[in-house]
């Protein structure tokens, strides 16, 4: 029977994957843990037992103690005497990983780290390290962050009419950008309103711009107009004209590159909650063994009424960190140009940017950041 030690941090993925290789999988996992890790390591505890795998938890009451850390790792061996003892170092703080490396180096345990730009497996004993099983899936990885699915993840079947208005959309950025703002802005009063419909002054009604876009959208079966009212066709359509045609549009594009790019799991509007938070992501992609998110955005983010960019971006930022951990990649998908200064922290931040023209290419685009190594 084989045990994996693992030294628990606020990064879970690297004790969690090679729990999940098929080639490494233990039955049972010992978390040394310190107090202020007790929170991730329920969370990790939690996933690992939905998996099958028995989970010991062996509290530090000191993790500033080399004498304390040693006593744990030394109660771990001599209750699993005669058993095959792996243990990971990727976690846990320096002086943890230290004590642990010097007891397992005494008690003939292997060891190794997990190197999450490469995905592989790092052994200390000079074997060649191994490419690790890319296993994990949307709801174990999030819950392993200590993240409930209130609702099973959405991977949303689009039909012709939508796809073929999408591709008007996009083809055509610069024409419909006003009038889609124009559209934009009544979808949002009608959802405020808690209305399927909503009534256009006489200036927007008698604009060709507006009355041309309105003409697609009815085409596919979202919207009627009768002379100043616009009418939706239910609260999918009415969400899908506010600007979830580009969330879908960013899906159907994650959808075509999925074989080729190794995408091991994708959803549309997840909502994640963790400590009494509720988490919304556009677009959710598991990859390379670890968490993607695309945010969408079509409104005017210079107007007013509407989220600024530099906000969408924290936001988005703040998000990457929080519910995927240091390896989470974020990418603002943007109908409208952004400003400089906005691309200067978007860079800052680590955040990937499509907008305005570029979302022709977005397949391209995702395509590549996937495929790109780490930058932090």
């Amino acid at each position: 029977m084989t045990t994996h030690i693992c030294l628990v941090s606020a990064q879970a993925a690297p004790n969690l994957l090679p729990v999940l290789d098929p080639e490494l999988k233990p039955k049972e996992v010992a978390l040394l843990v310190s107090e202020k890790m007790r929170k991730a390591a329920n969370a990790l505890s939690t996933v690992l037992k939905e998996l099958g795998i028995r989970t010991t938890t062996v509290p530090l009451e000191d993790e500033h103690s080399s004498s304390v850390i040693e006593e744990a790792l030394l109660k771990i061996a001599s209750e699993r005497e005669g058993e095959e003892i792996l243990l990971n170092l990727t976690g846990g703080t320096k002086l943890m990983a230290l004590v642990a490396q010097t007891v397992a180096q005494a008690a003939n345990w292997r060891s190794f780290y997990v190197d999450m730009d490469t995905d592989a497996v790092v052994w200390l004993d000079k074997t060649p390290g191994k490419k690790l099983a890319e296993q994990l899936r949307l709801p174990h990885y999030l819950k392993s962050y200590g993240f409930e699915l209130p609702d099973s993840p959405v991977r949303p079947q689009i039909t012709r009419d939508q796809h073929d208005l999408m591709h008007t959309l996009i083809t055509q950025t610069g024409s419909l950008e006003k009038p889609l703002t124009q559209l934009n802005w009544l979808t949002q009063l009608a959802e405020d309103k808690k209305q399927l419909k909503i009534e256009m002054s006489d200036q927007q009604a008698g604009n060709h711009s507006l009355e041309a876009l309105l003409r697609h959208f009815t085409e596919a079966g979202l919207l009627q107009v009768n002379q100043n009212t616009i009418s939706y066709t239910d609260e999918a359509a009415r969400d899908f004209v506010k600007g979830g045609w580009l969330e879908l549009h960013a899906y159907k594009c994650v959808e075509a590159i999925t074989g080729e790019t190794g995408i091991r799991d994708k959803a549309a509007n997840l909502t994640v909650i963790g400590g009494g938070v509720k988490n919304e992501m556009d677009i959710a992609i598991m990859a390379r063994n670890r968490l993607f998110v695309i945010e969408c955005k079509t409104a005017h983010m210079d107007r007013p009424e509407a989220p600024k960019a530099n906000d969408t971006l924290f936001k988005l930022s703040e998000i990457c960190r929080r519910v995927g951990g240091l390896g989470t990649r974020g990418m603002l998908a943007s109908y409208r140009p952004v400003a400089d200064s906005e691309r200067k922290l978007a860079r800052a931040l680590n955040i990937e940017l499509v907008c305005g023209q570029d979302l022709k290419n977005l397949r391209d685009q995702i395509r590549a950041w996937i495929s790109a190594k780490s930058r932090s």
